[in-house]
């Protein structure tokens, strides 16, 4: 019993976690169709996002709202399309998770 009570814990944790919630978040929101965590695909790669914005104070807030409604020319000319069903409390997760990637 005891064995199952702290598997369910960690289990818990596991899924609690803001790092497992917000690569959740980004496949359930089709950002993985674009980025990768260590790679670029079609955009940059999240390693590389969480780099560029490394010590920014408003990054959180600019992130979330180019997840919202997109962007172009800070990597190039691919433009990244709006994101309108991504709420303003998701793209929020969304960033602050990526920042957190290395």
């Amino acid at each position: 019993m005891k064995t199952l009570l702290a598997l369910t814990a960690v289990a818990g944790l596991f899924a609690a976690s803001p790092a497992f919630a917000s690569a959740e978040l980004a496949q359930k929101k089709n950002c993985m169709a674009c980025h990768a965590m260590d790679k670029k695909l079609v955009g940059p790669s999240y390693k590389d996002v969480a780099a560029k914005y490394a010590g920014q104070a408003n990054a959180v807030e600019n992130l979330a709202q180019k997840i919202i409604k997109g962007g172009v020319g800070v990597w190039g000319p691919v433009p990244m399309p709006a994101n309108p069903a991504v709420s303003e409390a998701e793209a929020k997760q969304l960033a602050a998770w990526v920042l957190t990637v290395k």
